[in-house]
């Protein structure tokens, strides 16, 4: 089955219960910098991050998300990713999903390594023995060592980031999802960061990425949609650029 993204006329939106200066001073400033304040039914102050989107992601296809602070590109990642459910809409997804939002997100602290291994891969829908098939090789990548048998609280930033990354690249997926590409730990590290993530952008069906960066766009993108205010202003074809020897992705 091939993999697809279908959204017809999507809303997203959210409520301010708190009568509070502080809420109202949030709500101002959402309004700032991308959302539209409203009402809803029961005259709760309400932020629309996205409004009415439709378009249509197919095989293939490589997508660059594009817009100030606050358009609402980060909101639309997630309600790809099933973080945000649309107030009004359909939205249809074919196909596995592999988010790589925020690669930290869902680490235990108390937890170790090995066990958050296996938490991680739960939340990512896996059964477990999938994930057991996975320790060894995810273990290896982190180069963490005897570390993974100690609490995620012991770990450096960096160890944490280099746990994280080894498991959520670890999913193979139709449709991957990403805020920014992503940068992690060592340059040696990096190095090999980046040739799993070309593996796994590579063998994806569809690749989603927001970014700020007009070289990615070109280098990796097959189209780019601009965002402003929670709605698609732009939504055209890239042309590729020839890539650099000396170019980072």
């Amino acid at each position: 089955m091939s993999s697809s993204i279908v959204a017809r006329e999507i809303s997203v939106a959210f409520p301010i219960y708190e009568n509070s200066h502080r809420s109202l001073k949030k709500a101002v400033l959402n309004l700032t910098t991308g959302g539209r304040i409203g009402q809803d039914a029961g005259r709760h102050a309400v932020v629309t991050a996205l409004d009415t989107l439709s378009f249509s992601i197919h095989d293939g296809e490589r997508v660059g998300l594009v817009g100030h602070n606050g358009s609402g590109k980060t909101t639309l990642l997630r309600t790809l990713s099933g973080v945000y459910a649309p107030v009004s809409g359909s939205l249809e997804m074919r196909g596995k999903v592999a988010s790589l939002l925020d690669v930290s997100m869902g680490l235990d602290p108390d937890a170790t390594g090995f066990e958050n291994i296996y938490l991680r891969g739960i939340l990512d829908g896996l059964k477990p023995a999938t994930i057991r098939s996975k320790v060894d090789e995810i273990a290896d990548f982190s180069e963490l060592g005897e570390y993974l048998n100690l609490p995620v609280r012991t770990y450096s930033s960096g160890m944490m980031l280099r746990l994280a990354f080894a498991i959520s690249t670890s999913v193979e997926a139709d449709i991957l999802i990403m805020d920014e590409w992503l940068s992690v730990g060592d340059a040696d590290f990096s190095a090999k960061a980046r040739k799993r993530l070309d593996v796994l952008v590579g063998n994806a069906s569809i690749l989603i990425v927001a970014t700020h960066d007009p070289k990615l766009i070109s280098r990796v993108c097959t189209r780019r949609i601009e965002m402003q205010h929670g709605r698609i202003v732009s939504d055209a074809p890239v042309e590729a650029e020839p890539a650099d020897a000396n170019d980072e992705i």
